[in-house]
């Protein structure tokens, strides 16, 4: 049933401390997914279309799972969306918001975009570590997701 150890993670999140604790309670979940991580939206298109420093795609595999900031620099976490939403190979995506933002606009928007879950980030770390838990069991447990092998 645990489909998770070969699904990979990909966070974009331009803030080095939120990805470490990201990171930190992933890992306190003992999670076997690969993680990887992103900047901003422009690093987070480079890697989904295998583009620049992300051509390697077997080091750079397509993601199961996308866990996105909406506020980041060179393109905002809104506009990625939007992208990866209007791209035939990337709409079946799930996209998870993981956002300190709490505004009601922005919870409309993504879901208008085609986001899977939108979050705000937990304050503390033990929230973090259970809110990463019931995250990955939802996703790698509970959901059918597409084979990512379709195209």
């Amino acid at each position: 049933m645990m489909q998770s150890k070969s699904i990979a993670i990909l966070i974009a999140d331009d803030d080095a401390e939120d990805r470490m604790l990201l990171k930190e309670a992933l890992e306190e979940n003992h999670l076997k997914n690969t993680l990887h991580f992103v900047e901003n939206g422009e690093e987070l298109m480079d890697y989904l279309h295998h583009r620049g420093k992300y051509a390697d795609k077997e080091k750079y595999p397509l993601p199961g799972l996308i866990l996105l900031d909406l506020n980041m620099p060179k393109k905002d976490g809104r506009e990625a969306l939007k992208e990866i939403k209007q791209d035939a190979d990337l709409k079946l995506l799930p996209v998870v918001v993981l956002t300190t933002s709490k505004a009601e606009e922005d919870i409309i928007r993504t879901y208008d975009l085609g986001v899977s879950s939108f979050i705000t980030k937990p304050v503390t770390f033990a929230s973090l570590v259970d809110m990463t838990k019931t995250l990955t069991e939802y996703w790698f447990e509970l959901v059918q997701l597409p084979n990512s092998s379709h195209k």
